[in-house]
């Protein structure tokens, strides 16, 4: 090729009739780019008799497939050239009496802290996978380094390299060659199946390793329920020689055929298609670029943070999560339940047991700003006892915050508190004098004695539930309490055009009479006592691992920032 423009190639060939030099114009008519996963690319021109020609270049195992029946001659004759066991038996015959000279090794050093993290997460119940571009010795070697291997771990070896199959792709025979690779793959997938059957009751699983070429068959053969049911069942499992195509079908594939939770960590270009089909993607950013960590949910530095992420904010994400939900589902009970019992007390007559303003401030400024608190800091256990005690991620994996029977549990919760507040104010107050002068209580003074048990109650709950308080958790908790008193003075103050039945409520009425002071602290105390004494039960009889930990942290003299000593490591087991 001696010139190029956009649109056209002029090459310099030999004309096979003048056996001369001759220069000829090629009309650049589209290219079919490379890529890993085709491994060849391909351009379409026209030349000056107006023919089209398709020029392809490509690795020979590519290349050699899709050539016509016209050409296997020649692939005959350059697959005849490639005597590999002729070649090796004159290197055996060169190669003696020689002299050692000295030795070289290369290593592909892991990252700091890679093994350890990788330890932890096990430790933590997550199921690891490595998915990997090099070659089986190194990946191999790679999850010994990892400590994912180990030697008294048995490895099922899924691969294509065999002789059999060797010698049907120097035929060229493609159907035959794929017919034999699929049942190989089915066969060794059986036995390791097989081999599974004699590992039950034993603490150590095997491991399996798969190659590239096996796993392109399992993904496109109809192999997938019976090769994942043997990887689910393994401790490890490695994909080597993985195209990054592989990689996203393999993430896919337990994603969809588990249901379980995807996490795909990776650096590089070819790692982006599994970040992005994964549930969650971690990149990480280095000397392979940035082009992973771009296209990934979380970015960090190196591997080792991982631990962090997970261990330490994924527990307390998991737990903020779980409280949140459940507490809007108790608050928002234990006030609408009180409607509900109002409304049958009334008769079903129409009358609002509530000003209008209650109830659209109630989840905006009177118990919005807990919940937030709640969701943004709270902490069960310090991050240094999360990272020393992996066992508690457990708690997420098995869902044991965020269960039915939990659920279940914090909406009894609210309706408890939402009878032992109406029925309580309603018997109390409604027969008997609550006003200085011996007036007993009208609708509006009783919503607002109601009103103000239920804030009292979901606030309290809260501070009860919480597990890190700082003066946020008090500023938002009792500030939220404190801006609803604010709330009936300002907003009483108005007239009564605008104020309607909360005009001088509370300066009048609420206010000055002690027993609405008393009665709201019985009704709190009470609707408090029944989640108290089955906290109480279950910490000191069933606890839970994160429990057994608070329990530890506050006996323990040096607290949070003492030093955990060996022997009080794992304390969850």
């Amino acid at each position: 090729m001696y010139e190029r423009t956009q649109s056209h190639i002029s090459l310099r060939e030999l004309d096979h009739e003048s056996h001369q030099k001759i220069d000829r114009p090629y009309e650049l008519l589209h290219v079919l780019e490379f890529s890993s996963s085709r491994r060849r690319m391909s351009v379409i021109v026209r030349n000056v008799e107006n023919q089209l020609l398709l020029l392809s270049k490509g690795s020979d195992s590519v290349m050699l497939e899709r050539l016509s029946k016209n050409s296997q001659d020649f692939v005959a004759v350059t697959m005849d050239h490639v005597k590999d066991a002729l070649i090796e038996a004159a290197a055996d015959e060169i190669e003696r009496d020689l002299i050692l000279l000295g030795a070289t090794a290369v290593e592909d050093k892991l990252q700091i802290g890679v093994p350890e993290c990788i330890e932890k997460l096990e430790n933590a119940g997550i199921k690891i996978w490595v998915i990997t571009g090099d070659k089986m010795e190194t990946a191999i070697n790679i999850g010994y380094a990892c400590s994912l291997l180990r030697e008294d771990m048995e490895q099922i070896v899924i691969t294509l390299d065999s002789p059999e199959i060797i010698e049907l792709e120097k035929k060229g025979d493609k159907e035959a060659v794929a017919k034999a690779s699929r049942e190989s793959v089915a066969n060794q997938i059986r036995r390791g199946t097989l081999l599974l059957s004699s590992y039950e009751g034993r603490s150590v699983s095997p491991a399996l390793i798969i190659d590239g070429k096996s796993l392109s068959f399992v993904l496109s053969q109809n192999l997938e329920g019976s090769f994942l049911h043997l990887a689910v069942s393994c401790a490890s499992v490695i994909c080597c020689r993985s195209t990054p195509k592989q990689k996203a079908l393999v993430t896919r594939l337990v994603k969809k055929g588990t249901g379980r939770t995807t996490l795909a960590i990776g650096d590089g270009a070819n790692d982006v298609g599994m970040l992005q089909e994964a549930d969650i993607g971690v990149g990480i950013s280095g000397v392979e670029g940035m082009q992973a960590a771009m296209s990934s949910d979380f970015a960090i530095a190196q591997f080792r943070f991982l631990e962090r992420l997970l261990l330490v904010h994924g527990h307390w994400c998991y737990r903020r999560i779980s409280m949140m939900v459940c507490y809007f589902f108790y608050k928002n009970i234990a006030f609408g339940f009180t409607l509900f019992w109002f409304e049958a007390y009334a008769s079903f007559s129409g009358q609002p047991a509530y000003n209008d303003w209650y109830m659209s401030c109630y989840n905006v400024f009177f118990t919005s700003l807990p919940v937030i608190a709640l969701g943004v800091f709270d902490q069960d256990v310090s991050p240094r006892l999360c990272l020393m005690n992996p066992e508690l991620y457990k708690e997420g994996i098995q869902d044991i915050l965020f269960s039915w029977p939990r659920i279940l549990g914090w909406i009894l919760n609210g309706i408890i508190c939402s009878v032992v507040v109406f029925f309580f104010t309603t018997s109390s107050a409604v027969h008997q004098a609550f006003r200085g002068d011996g007036r007993v209580v009208d609708f509006e003074v009783l919503g607002v004695y109601m009103y103000s048990c239920v804030v009292w109650t979901v606030n309290c709950q809260m501070a009860i539930s919480i597990n890190y308080f700082t003066w946020m958790q008090h500023l938002v908790i009792w500030g939220s309490i404190a801006f609803w008193y604010a709330f009936l003075l300002i907003y009483g103050a108005f007239p009564p055009l605008f104020s309607t039945t909360a005009y001088q409520v509370f300066v009048e009425a609420c206010g000055p009479s002690p027993f609405f002071w008393l009665g709201t602290m019985l009704v709190v105390v009470s609707c408090l006592l029944p989640y108290l004494l089955y906290r109480t039960v279950q910490t000191e009889f069933f606890p839970m691992p994160h429990d057994s930990i608070q329990k530890w942290q506050r006996e323990t003299s040096d607290g949070r920032r003492g030093k955990l000593r060996e022997k009080d490591t794992l304390l969850c087991k």
